[in-house]
């Protein structure tokens, strides 16, 4: 008997690739043949899945970037991607195919339509985005991450399954929380912006530290995640405001257990950055991407805050002498901090990847 195979067709950001690679890390354990479907770029963010999960690299384009030019060729790469995804399914037909939204998922996704091919949709907030909401009348099983959409259409399954976390995050999920110790023990400060990083964290951080008590500075070791153009300035302002333990990197490809030894993380709010803070269990100050569709990294952001396990600030408006007043308050309380950690883990969801595969199961066997 042949093992069920399975296309995850998912965008070129962490968003979109992190529960994607959970899902075929959980699929993997059960027998199934898993193939990443996404275009170039997409492909550059895929480094942490398996090496049995296969790459089909399909040709994608959007029309929500770039000039005039790149907008009009947008639509003859994004079919040349259908006829790229028809071609190659109908020779290596899939059991099933779930898209995670993102263009780069487009091409598979409207070829599993065309195909008659089970489909299904994992929409990560609680809004659908552009791609999903192409797709989401076309589908057997919407499911969903944080709550259902609001701008779901009437007349759609819909299943809330969470969002699968990466295995490196089921490692270290529920590591009991210490909060920072008194005297002069260290206090680790976690900062990371999404897969793109966030040039406002590091516009804000340094002169944010500024602002905190000599003893409280003294014993912070920062590490935080900035564009490359940015690291040297960085360091540099870090410097400048005494904190003498920081680093600064485009990326750490070890981000779970860097913030499974965070007393306190400062981040945008992402829904795969939401979901690891939560199965991990971490207090956090969430600054949401204000230009997010619709909003949506502020909904993720009030789901850990309306659960006592985060802070929300909203980024209009946000200045160092707010923001230093708000880690203080934070790393000043040892019991808010652990209540907050306590927290974050009572509305994990550690299981979500098992539950999407379990939907996957079902759509194959429908």
């Amino acid at each position: 008997m042949s093992r069920p195979y399975a296309v995850l067709a998912a965008g070129g950001t962490g968003g979109h690739m992190f529960p994607a690679q959970s899902l075929a890390e959980e699929l993997l354990r059960r027998g199934w043949r898993v193939t990443l479907a996404s275009d170039a770029r997409g492909m550059r963010y895929a480094g942490g899945f398996p090496a049995a999960v296969a790459r089909q690299e399909l040709a994608a384009a959007t029309l929500a970037r770039g000039g005039i030019t790149a907008k009009l060729a947008a639509p003859m790469a994004l079919l040349r991607g259908v006829f790229q995804a028809r071609r190659w399914m109908r020779a290596d037909r899939p059991d099933v195919v779930i898209g995670f939204g993102g263009y780069p998922a487009a091409p598979a996704m409207a070829a599993a339509v065309a195909l008659g091919i089970p489909r299904l949709i994992h929409e990560q907030n609680n809004v659908l985005g552009r791609a999903n909401r192409l797709f989401v009348r076309r589908v057997h099983t919407l499911a969903c991450g944080i709550g259902v959409p609001g701008n779901m259409p009437a007349g759609v399954h819909a299943v809330e399954v969470g969002n699968p976390v990466r295995d490196a995050a089921l490692a270290v999920a529920g590591r009991d929380y210490a909060p920072p110790a008194p005297a002069e023990a260290p206090v680790h400060l976690l900062v990371f912006g999404g897969s793109q990083g966030a040039s406002v964290l590091s516009d804000l951080l340094p002169p944010a530290l500024s602002f905190l008590p000599d003893e409280m500075r003294a014993r912070l070791h920062v590490t935080q995640q900035a564009r490359e153009a940015e690291i040297a300035p960085l360091k540099d302002h870090f410097a400048a405001a005494d904190i003498l333990h920081a680093e600064a990197a485009p990326f750490f490809d070890d981000m779970p257990e860097r913030i499974a030894q965070a007393h306190l993380v400062i981040a945008r709010a992402g829904a795969s950055t939401c979901a690891e803070l939560a199965v991990i269990g971490r207090p956090s100050i969430l600054i949401p991407l204000p230009t997010a569709m619709s909003d949506h990294q502020s909904a993720n952001a009030e789901w850990l805050a309306d659960a006592g396990a985060a802070v929300a600030v909203p980024q209009a408006g946000l200045t160092p002498e707010a923001l230093g007043g708000i880690i203080h308050d934070a790393l000043a309380d040892p019991a808010l901090l652990s209540a907050m950690a306590a927290a974050a883990v009572r509305i994990a969801r550690p299981n979500a990847g098992q539950a999407l595969a379990d939907l996957l199961d079902g759509a194959r066997s429908a």
